[in-house]
């Protein structure tokens, strides 16, 4: 089972967001590589502090994280999945910037602001799609298979440095204050801090020697997700442009289609069965429709309409695993509207016996219990 990302980074679940980010800064300063070099159990704590701050400084990942757990993010492509499990070490390095206030990592460590990692790598922009999910396909989850037009490197493109930063994909600015001089650095103009800039331009590609190119993207989606969940496919995005850049993602937006006959409640789903009147006076077996196929049910002689039947355990399950919802079954009794002069005269005979009148219990529930009964 995964650790708690709250617990990774020694902070509470009603942490602010200022906590937060001063709780992944500790993990990151105590755990950083450079500080345990060759320590493999540090730099796995190292990487499980960027993801938990991946998500907990997302205000809409948190928001899932905190009501899905770790099933929000999981079932992606390849060997990250959705979410932050698939991150490599340039991706935690990019987070360093906001985290330090990109004037290096304190000055003790190399691998932030001017030593060896001083460039961070350039991310290609994301890509989102819609995934229209039938119940049936939400019951139990899926795999979908679509098409993606997404940009990638031209066969013969190349790269070479950035004169104007020197391929440190920052220039430094110097400025004469009445305090000194002050010096800055901000982001390479030229080569928007890549580093590199196009040498060798194919004729197909654009200005930043990319093509567009169609590809089929696997998505693992897990059971139980909701209209308008976003599920992130790692790398699956625009790629960057030079020899350095990190691919952008796919992110997955969920639609739900409507079924015929269920309706969605959460996890638990929704029947209307009409029967006639015949049926609820003597009973009668019927075939219903569930995400997992048809199910006979068998209506009770004397049936009243707005009778709820519960079949337990036949809506769909939490995405959170924390059980399956019920399918509730509501019975319509149907008065006909039209009758022959037979079945008038029945009718008429039966107004006055004693099998026709209301006459309710104390197990007759009212409309006001039904439905309190329902959302319980």
């Amino acid at each position: 089972m995964k650790e708690d990302f709250y617990e990774i980074l020694g902070v509470s679940k009603n942490a602010t967001p200022a906590e937060i980010k001063k709780g992944y800064r500790q993990m990151a300063i105590k755990y950083h590589p450079d500080k345990n070099p060759g320590d493999k159990a540090a730099e796995e704590k190292f990487k499980k502090a960027a993801e938990a701050y991946e998500i907990l400084s997302d205000e809409n990942k948190k928001a899932r994280y905190d009501q899905y757990g770790h099933a929000a993010f999981e079932g992606g492509h390849g060997g990250g999945g959705f979410g932050g499990g698939g991150m490599n070490m340039d991706d935690i390095f990019s987070q360093f910037g906001d985290i330090f206030g990109g004037g290096g990592f304190g000055g003790g460590f190399g691998g932030f602001g001017g030593g060896a990692r001083g460039r961070a790598r350039v991310k290609g922009s994301n890509l989102r799609i819609r995934v229209k999910l039938t119940l049936e396909e939400i019951a139990n989850g899926v795999e979908k298979k679509v098409k993606v037009r997404r940009k990638v490197m031209a066969e013969g493109a190349t790269y070479k440095t950035c004169t104007n930063c020197n391929g440190s994909g920052q220039v430094m600015r110097i400025t004469n204050t009445i305090l000194g001089r002050m010096q800055s650095a901000s982001t390479c103009p030229t080569c928007h801090g890549a580093g590199e800039v196009l040498d060798k331009k194919p004729k197909n590609a654009d200005d930043s020697g990319l093509v567009q190119k169609e590809e089929t993207v696997s998505i693992k989606i897990p059971a139980g997700v909701t209209e308008g969940v976003q599920l992130k496919v790692n790398g699956k995005g625009n790629a960057a442009p030079g020899n350095n850049g990190v691919d952008g993602d796919l992110i997955v937006v969920v639609e739900e289609v409507a079924h015929d006959t269920l309706k969605r409640e959460g996890t638990n789903l929704h029947y209307d069965l009409y029967i006639n009147f015949s049926e609820a006076v003597l009973g009668e077996s019927k075939n219903i429709d569930t995400v997992s196929g048809k199910v006979k049910i068998k209506i009770e002689p004397g049936t009243q309409s707005g009778k709820i039947l519960r079949l337990r355990g036949k809506g769909l399950p939490s995405i959170d695993h924390y059980g399956t919802g019920d399918l509730l079954v509501h019975i319509n009794v149907w008065t006909p509207q039209e009758l022959s002069k037979e079945q008038k005269a029945f009718f008429e005979n039966m107004k006055d016996d004693k099998n026709f009148e209301p006459s309710p219990s104390k197990l007759d529930k009212s409309f006001f219990e039904k439905v309190k009964d329902m959302f319980s």
